[in-house]
């Protein structure tokens, strides 16, 4: 499975999200600290779910690293973060 579905997968289960995108941005960083001959390792997220309701911007993107800390630690480099409520 690619990096950008497993993201996919588990932001939706953990956040039953209205909207989710998640752009693999992994082309623009080539050559760059991190990035990986493969690609897969710079993406963008932007998710909206009723689940960060009365959460700070800072609580809502711990909430996210801690449901992707497996990939952060392993094939994700950076991670661009828009995640509201």
């Amino acid at each position: 499975m690619s990096v950008a579905k497993t993201i996919e997968d588990k932001l939706r289960k953990a956040f039953s999200p209205s909207i989710l995108r998640v752009v693999d941005e992994s082309h623009l960083h080539a050559g760059h600290a991190g990035a990986r001959p493969q690609g897969e390792s710079h993406f963008r997220v932007e998710i909206v779910s009723d689940r960060f309701q009365g959460l700070s911007r800072v609580a809502r993107q711990r909430a996210v690293y801690q449901v992707l800390a497996e990939e952060l630690a392993t094939d994700v480099h950076a991670l661009a973060l828009d995640v509201r409520a």
